[in-house]
């Protein structure tokens, strides 16, 4: 997946304005990537716009060697293959676990969607939750439910946006490397929006530094700490990284 030149925005009575400005990276097929950055930098813009939410006023967005996105050309969210993990998981209350995930299977014969339905269950860690419904599962199992149905349809790109930010710190710590650990068995790629320097650095093979709509670095976690581009980025990498220590020493009753 690559986005070249995206700008991104919308009209008000005095113009536009600008939300995203001249942002360019690549991800290769198979990898995980991260937009890490603080609210209202123009990580979210920038997923809903890949997902087919948000026109794109210059630049393009390209999956698969195919135009998803550009100022004269816009596919349908519908037609994009890219699967989205909502922050609040939104699942269906009245749709059992299994219900939920076969919802966009319907293209399926009904063998076809429990044999998937039951190999996602299985990926998920969930194997015989399938009868039981979202309020019966804790914050951790409903994510994963909401993992399961996001990657039943086989997307090319799946997108998460904050998905973990409802679950306390322990759980999310966890869930980070497990939801990373079945991104790479099933050989997906995939983008995770974040404000939380610890769920990128655990999940992202390339994590995008971002502030006020524009990229300071798009790397490594480890260029990223190391090498950084900027002042800015070496300084946001120290001051999440002791934030962090703070809240994990927090949580242990340090």
């Amino acid at each position: 997946m690559t986005l070249e030149g995206l700008t991104l925005g919308y009209d008000t009575p005095q113009g536009l304005r600008t939300v995203v400005q001249d942002l360019s990276l690549a991800l290769e097929g198979g990898s995980v990537g991260c937009l890490l950055g603080a609210s209202g930098c123009g990580k979210t813009t920038v997923l809903r716009a890949i997902a087919g939410f948000e026109p794109v006023r210059a630049g393009a967005i390209r999956l698969g060697g195919k135009t998803l996105s550009s100022p004269h050309e816009q596919v349908e969210p519908e037609r994009r293959r890219v699967g989205m993990m909502f922050q609040d998981y939104a699942l269906f209350p009245h749709l059992s676990v299994a219900g939920n995930i076969a919802f966009g299977l319907r293209r399926l014969d009904r063998a076809a969607r429990r044999r998937r339905v039951e190999e996602l269950l299985e990926l998920v860690g969930l194997a015989g939750a399938g009868e039981s419904y979202p309020h019966e599962l804790s914050g951790g199992q409903q994510q994963r439910v909401a993992l399961a149905r996001a990657l039943a349809p086989s997307p090319d790109l799946l997108l998460l946006d904050e998905p973990f930010s409802n679950l306390d710190v322990d759980t999310r710590e966890r869930l980070a490397f497990e939801v990373r650990d079945i991104l790479k068995a099933t050989g997906h790629t995939a983008i995770l929006v974040t404000h939380n320097q610890a769920e990128a650095f655990a999940i992202a093979d390339r994590i995008g530094v971002m502030s006020g709509g524009t990229l300071a670095q798009w790397d490594t976690p480890y260029n990223l700490r190391h090498k950084p581009a900027d002042a800015f980025v070496r300084d946001f990498v120290r001051r999440e990284d002791l934030a962090e220590q703070r809240r994990q020493a927090y949580s242990r009753g340090a």
